[in-house]
């Protein structure tokens, strides 16, 4: 699915996921009804993990993020640490 272009961000926390993943749906214009049938998940496991509440699976979460075309690199934190752009600099000031 295309949509929104949003900037990385550091997951770091585990309420950091959520807001971003619900950003990224709303940006394209789908319901959460819509997109947990999309998505091939329920509307109460897409609002635990928008909202940060409750487990939910790592195949759902992983699900949710291919859906919204979203990917999640895992490394080393110094080899990712480039990847997501310091956010306190201005995007016309980033190198």
């Amino acid at each position: 699915m295309s949509g929104t272009r949003e900037e990385p961000v550091l997951v770091d926390t585990a309420g950091a996921l959520g807001p971003y993943v619900k950003a990224v749906r709303k940006g394209q214009q789908l319901r959460i009804d819509d997109a947990a049938a999309l998505f091939g998940i329920s509307v109460d496991t897409l609002s635990r993990l928008e909202n940060a509440v409750g487990p939910v699976r790592h195949d759902k979460l992983l699900a949710v993020l291919d859906g919204l075309g979203l990917s999640m690199p895992v490394g080393p934190k110094e080899a990712l640490a480039g990847m997501v752009p310091d956010p306190d600099v201005p995007r016309d000031e980033r190198g």
